[in-house]
């Protein structure tokens, strides 16, 4: 009888609830709301060198990753390298105010490092009342992805003026300022300086890697690349090398899926793109031989199911390279910190 009393008090406490889900909901969402609305997950790091991965994967649509997106913290400096789809948006979402951005860095033009940079537009536009175009930097082409993307945003930012006014989105703030720009220095300012150096992601030419430097910490970008020596040459001594990678055993599997269910098109693109990409394995050789501290791998192709299959994807890397190699996921933080040898790894 007591357990008897005992379900029905539990079912109609449930049902209470149940009832009452409207009013509880709102509730519940409005203490959330105003505590994390507003926040900024970067406030308590110290001065350093801060990289949030807001896109760690490729063209093949992974739920888990947005397209290729780095951003880059260094004292009063913030710039994202790439701008692939999602990957502002994760920022947003992790609690990566974007106001202050200075600038957006394109290591080549493929559509998986572009075509996600409207959100960063918006988002520095309205949350800083900015009244310059956001420069948008890159190799020989840049400057035509700004047009074009100037052209499609103008009656967006016409409208959104009169909206919200001036005061909130002034004039001049809603669109990029695109420079094309040779390898060699394409940032200096506050004491982070910012080098591109070519790679070789033929046919795509020049396509970049970035080695980014600030108070002593150094970290390299490899943005996409085939192996090549000048990767290890650009990371000596680096702390940390960021690489894509690409496990062609796995993306096999892929091939032989596709040829399979009668997709031929497809499959050939999984061949093709073995040539221009990087193995995780390479990616190891080119930290051991620049001496650098960490491994960083993103850019992941395949997408992985789960954190089982991380294994599977290194493959020998391990065995090539003795520091530690980290699969990127979005939202995984690196923070060297100003006179320090120190990486911590963090996730939002």
């Amino acid at each position: 009888m007591r357990r008897l009393l005992l379900l029905l008090l539990i079912l109609a406490a449930v049902g209470g609830l149940w009832l009452q889900r409207a009013p509880l909901g709102e509730f519940v969402f409005s203490q959330i709301a105003e505590r994390r609305a507003g926040r900024n997950a970067l406030a308590a790091y110290s001065d350093g060198l801060t990289l949030v991965f807001c896109g760690t994967g490729s063209p093949v649509p992974d739920p888990q990753r947005a397209e290729a997106c780095l951003m880059v913290k260094a004292g009063d400096n913030l710039l994202l390298i790439d701008g692939g789809d999602g990957g502002a948006r994760k920022l947003g979402g992790f609690g990566v105010p974007l106001g202050g951005l200075d600038a957006v860095l394109l290591t080549h033009l493929h559509s998986d490092h572009i075509e996600g940079l409207v959100p960063a537009l918006l988002l520095r536009w309205t949350g800083s009342a900015a009244t310059t175009p956001l420069p948008l930097i890159g190799p020989p082409g840049t400057s035509d992805v700004a047009a074009g993307y100037n052209l499609m945003m103008k009656a967006d930012a016409g409208y959104r003026t009169s909206h919200h006014g001036p005061a909130i989105v002034p004039p001049g703030g809603g669109q990029f300022a695109g420079q094309d720009r040779p390898a060699g220095v394409v940032w200096n300012s506050g004491g982070l300086v910012i080098t591109a150096f070519e790679v070789n992601h033929a046919p795509v030419a020049p396509a970049y890697g970035y080695r980014i430097q600030y108070k002593g910490r150094t970290v390299v970008v490899s943005g996409d690349t085939a192996a090549t020596p000048a990767m290890a040459q650009a990371a000596r001594g680096a702390d940390v090398l960021v690489h894509e990678a690409l496990q062609p055993r796995l993306v096999a599997a892929l091939t032989r899926g596709l040829a399979a269910a009668n997709q031929p098109r497809t499959a050939q693109i999984t061949r093709d793109i073995l040539t221009y990409h990087t193995t995780p394995e390479q990616a190891a050789t080119a930290a051991a031989q620049a001496g650098v501290q960490m491994l960083m791998l993103t850019h992941i192709v395949p997408q992985l199911p789960s954190r089982f299959f991380e294994a599977a994807f290194l493959g020998d890397a391990p065995q090539r390279f003795a520091g530690p190699i980290r699969i990127a996921h979005d939202g995984t933080v690196l923070h060297l910190p100003a006179g320090s040898r120190a990486i911590e790894e963090h996730d939002l």
